[in-house]
């Protein structure tokens, strides 16, 4: 695999990535919740196609959720799936065919796959129209391409508490959550990466938790903790903490004194060359409890 790129070059630092992938992937299973939710929500997009796929990529498969969920989905017929992930200990936890691979760099021969999915898995990603455009090279001709990644308003809760915080009590603001792709700018990276028929909608999956300390013990189990280059390498003060989770629970907690979290998912839709007539494009916007 190739190495990350510098810091100077890149917002994300794909080494710690891994880390924290590899450190998540023994307890996933107890946090997988939106993983199964958004790959659902993709299968229905595959079932819409209404035909057969030889051999499919699943491009940052984690622990092979989304080919669980296909296995149990007999309305859809894909004859061979390829499973890889960033991190040795997700794939490993994969079933069939599945190897270690990093979206930067992508293994594959020219023409390899007619089906590439992504559930949440390019939300990392340094140069995303660069892993787009090596996505649309291993398709064949008329393949599909199917994503879900994290998009902009993704915990706007806790960025706007971690921001208050910092500023009352450390004086500065320092990059705690990463910037996300806007789903205005999403069909034109699908376009720039030379897919045909681009789309991009938008899912909103809103989520209580007990408290805000829930809400980042989830985001650890699920590896999406902190990857900034540009992060700051120590811990936030405990008064800070506590001015942001108090914070939280003042101006995001529902009737029932659960605290919300919006995860907000851009949904990407693309053909390689041939010029395919996809399905209408629908916006939908989910509440989830």
């Amino acid at each position: 695999m190739m190495q990350s790129k510098s810091a100077g070059n890149s917002p994300f630092d794909r080494n710690l990535l891994r880390q924290r992938r590899q450190r998540a992937a023994g307890n996933l299973a107890r946090h997988d919740f939106l993983l199964r939710e958004t790959g659902a929500r993709l299968l229905e997009r595959i079932e819409d196609q209404q035909r057969e796929f030889k051999r499919a990529l699943d491009l940052g498969c984690h622990r092979g959720e989304l080919s669980n969920l296909l296995s149990r989905h007999a309305g859809i017929r894909i004859g061979q799936i390829v499973q890889s992930d960033i991190a040795p200990a997700m794939a490993q936890y994969a079933q069939g065919l599945r190897l270690v691979a990093d979206e930067e760099a992508l293994p594959f021969a020219a023409e390899t796959f007619d089906l590439v999915l992504s559930n949440l898995g390019l939300h990392g990603v340094n140069d995303l129209p660069g892993c787009l455009v090596q996505i649309r090279r291993a398709l064949q001709p008329g393949g599909l391409f199917l994503g879900a990644m994290f998009g902009g308003e993704t915990l706007h809760e806790l960025r706007h508490c971690l921001a208050g915080a910092e500023i009352a009590c450390d004086g500065g603001l320092s990059p705690r959550i990463a910037p996300m792709v806007d789903v205005r700018d999403a069909g034109a990276l699908l376009q720039r990466a030379g897919f045909g028929n681009p789309i991009a909608d938008v899912d909103t999956i809103r989520v209580s938790y007990d408290n805000p300390l829930a809400l980042l013990r989830e985001l650890r189990g699920m590896g999406e903790s902190n990857i900034l280059h540009a992060r700051r390498r120590v811990f936030l003060r405990r008064e800070t903490l506590a001015a942001a989770m108090k914070l939280y629970r003042e101006n995001f907690s529902g009737p029932d004194g659960r605290i919300l979290a919006t995860f907000q998912i851009v949904n990407l839709t693309g053909w390689a060359g041939a010029e395919i007539a996809p399905p209408g494009n629908v916006t939908r916007r989910v509440l989830r409890q």
